[in-house]
C-alpha cells in the first residue's frame, strides 16, 4: 500500500503536466476546430527560456519565470497571425499541416541557437520535499499538482464569471453568430492562442527540474497531452484533465510494475482501446449523420 500511494502521488504529479498541454490543445479547437499540433513544442520553448534566463543569465528564478511566460505571451500571438490568421478561411488540413511545420521550426530553431545538449533547470524549492507517513512527498511534484488545481479552477472561474470568458465560449461554439452579436473573433482567437502557449508554457516550465530539458520533450509531451484529449473527448476541457491524469498514473503504475523501458507505450496503448471500444472518450457523445 505504502509503494502504491507513492506511485499515485507521482502518477497525478505527471499526469498533472498532461493535463495542461491537453487544456491547450481543447481550447485551440474549440475555438477554431483545427488541432495545433505545436503545442508540445510550446513547453519546450518555455523550458529553453528558464534555462537561459535563470541558468545561463543568472537570473532571480521568479523574473526568469516572468520573462519566459511574456515571451509565451509573444509567440502565442505570433503563432496566431503567422500560422493561422492566413489560413483561417481554408479547410482545416492546411491548418493543421501549417501548425506541423511551426512545431518543426520551434524545434528545429531552438536546437541551432542552444544546441543538442540536454540541460538541467533546478527546481522552485530547497527542500526536496516532505515525508507524510509512508509517503514522500517531492517538493516539484507538489508544486505541479498546486498549480494545476490553481489554473483549473481560474479557467472555470474565467470561463463561467467573467464576460470575456463567456465571449471566448461563444466564439468557439459559433464563430459566425459570434460575430453578428458583435463579438471580436479574431481578437477572441488572438487570446485563446495566447493562453493556449501561456498553459503549455507553464506545463513546460513546471516539468523541467524533473526531466531534462531537451529538444525532443516537446513532442514527447504532446503526444501524451493529445492521447489524454481522445481519451478525455475531444473538445471537453474536463475529459482533457481527466485524461491527463489517467495516463499519468497508468505510465508512472506500469513503469512500477511491467516495464521502465516501455513506459511511455502505455498511454498510447489505452489510447487504442479506446479508439477501439469507446472512440468518443470519456466524456464524449456519439454521434451519428445520416447517410
Amino acid at each position: 500500500m505504502d509503494i502504491i500511494l507513492q506511485l499515485l502521488f507521482q502518477g497525478i504529479g505527471i499526469g498533472s503536466v498532461y493535463a495542461l498541454v491537453a487544456m491547450g490543445f481543447v481550447l485551440i479547437f474549440r475555438a477554431t476546430n483545427v488541432v495545433n499540433f505545436a503545442q508540445g513544442e510550446f513547453s519546450m520553448v518555455a523550458a529553453y527560456m528558464m534555462v537561459v534566463c535563470a541558468v545561463d543569465l543568472g537570473l532571480p528564478y521568479w523574473l526568469s519565470f516572468l520573462i519566459a511566460l511574456a515571451g509565451m505571451v509573444v509567440i502565442g500571438a505570433l503563432f496566431n497571425v503567422c500560422v493561422y490568421y492566413p489560413l483561417r478561411h481554408r479547410t482545416y488540413l492546411p491548418v493543421i499541416i501549417s501548425t506541423i511545420g511551426a512545431s518543426i521550426f520551434l524545434a528545429n530553431t531552438t536546437l541551432a541557437l542552444y544546441g543538442p545538449q540536454p540541460q538541467v533547470l533546478s527546481g522552485w524549492f530547497d527542500t526536496p520535499g516532505i515525508q507524510i507517513g509512508p509517503v514522500y512527498l517531492d517538493s516539484q511534484y507538489l508544486l505541479i499538482i498546486g498549480v494545476t488545481i490553481l489554473l483549473v479552477a481560474f479557467q472555470y472561474w474565467f470561463f463561467e464569471k467573467t464576460l470575456i470568458g463567456k465571449k471566448l465560449q461563444a466564439t468557439s461554439q459559433d464563430k459566425e453568430m459570434a460575430s453578428l452579436l458583435g463579438i471580436p473573433v479574431a481578437a477572441m482567437i488572438m487570446l485563446t492562442f495566447i493562453y493556449s502557449a501561456l498553459l503549455g508554457g507553464v506545463a513546460g516550465i513546471l516539468v523541467a527540474p524533473i526531466l531534462f530539458v531537451s529538444i525532443q520533450m516537446g513532442s514527447t509531451i504532446a503526444l501524451k497531452a493529445f492521447a489524454a484529449t481522445i481519451i478525455g473527448g475531444f473538445g471537453d476541457v474536463a475529459g482533457a484533465i481527466i485524461g491527463g491524469l489517467a495516463l499519468g498514473i497508468i505510465e508512472t503504475f506500469g513503469a512500477a510494475y511491467i516495464s521502465v523501458p516501455y513506459k511511455d507505450g502505455f498511454a498510447f496503448l489505452v489510447l487504442v482501446l479506446f479508439l477501439i471500444f469507446r472512440p468518443q472518450g470519456i466524456f464524449g457523445e456519439r454521434v451519428a449523420e445520416k447517410a
